[in-house]
């Protein structure tokens, strides 16, 4: 009966003492951070990975995130310093650097982006609107990004958040803003290339009426030359012409009265009102072109 009491007694002692054992301990994982609190009251921050100990019932083990945490934030439009409205879309990179003051100043991821969100927009307005919407587009992007990260991790220090990037995802003209600059544009581009056309159409014009110039004096030209060849081709004809005349008269008499009468006896209803013994038909009478009475005569 003392044996059966005192086993009993021994297995309670074990297992009080097991379960003693098991509330003196916790581990940290390599992406936590372990916040130990003892009544509601802080003791330690514990943040190398392993096996620890603790004060067993009183003390209360608190996981905090310890990794890189995102931070996404909805589009908003901001106002440029030349008051052109601009639709922002930025994201946050933090960690949290101090477990005791994040605890005690959000206590948890949840709360931390709403009020990181609150101070990331702030931030947004505040620099981007001392800037133009080039600079924030264009030139100075990665400066205003610095500036933003800058601002926010000082605000946010104070909840033992360090802020690690920000990045400006995008920053665009709202979608009717857009479609007006989008068909100024338009406009724009078709107003050059009427612009272009017209210049194209005159030059061709240039070039056609120069084409036509050069074209025209080089016809005059050939029209000059030819008629040059043409008159000396015609002199020399007359030179020939008169050379055969000196040197057989009668041969050259009858040889011009047959191209004559080859050029004026054509068709069928030619007509010479002339005298029959005219000295067209001189040829028709005697061979030798003489009158009838002057070729009888001995």
């Amino acid at each position: 009966m003392k044996i059966g009491v005192l086993g009993i007694a021994g297995l309670l002692v074990g297992l009080a003492l097991l379960v003693v054992g098991y509330s003196s301990v916790f581990t940290v994982s390599q992406t936590d951070q372990v916040l130990l609190v003892r009544l509601g009251e802080p003791v330690r921050v514990v943040t190398e990975p392993g096996l620890h100990f603790k004060a067993p019932f009183v003390d209360s083990v608190i996981q905090i995130d310890k990794r890189i945490l995102d931070l996404e934030q909805a589009s908003q439009e901001v106002i440029a310093s030349d008051q052109k409205r601009l639709v922002v879309d930025a994201f946050a990179r933090y960690r949290i650097k101090d477990a005791l003051r994040f605890y005690q100043s959000v206590g948890s991821v949840q709360a931390a982006n709403i009020q990181l969100t609150t101070l990331l927009n702030a931030s947004l307005r505040r620099v981007l609107g001392e800037v133009t919407f080039i600079q924030v587009v264009r030139d100075e992007r990665e400066q205003l990004m610095g500036r933003i990260r800058d601002q926010l991790d000082k605000e946010a220090s104070g909840y033992g958040i360090s802020v690690v990037d920000v990045r400006i995802r995008r920053a665009d003209l709202p979608d009717q803003n857009s479609q007006a600059v989008y068909q100024r544009m338009q406009t724009e581009r078709q107003r050059e290339a009427a612009e272009f056309r017209a210049q194209g159409g005159q030059k061709a014009q240039e070039i056609r009426a120069k084409a036509d110039r050069e074209a025209t004096v080089i016809v005059a030209e050939a029209n000059s030359a030819a008629e040059q060849i043409r008159g000396q081709g015609d002199g020399e004809r007359n030179r020939l012409f008169a050379e055969a005349y000196n040197k057989a008269p009668d041969f050259f008499a009858f040889y011009r009265s047959m191209t004559a009468y080859q050029n004026g006896l054509k068709g069928s209803a030619t007509r010479f009102l002339l005298k029959p013994d005219s000295d067209f038909f001189r040829f028709f009478g005697h061979p030798s072109g003489r009158p009838a009475a002057s070729a009888a005569k001995p």
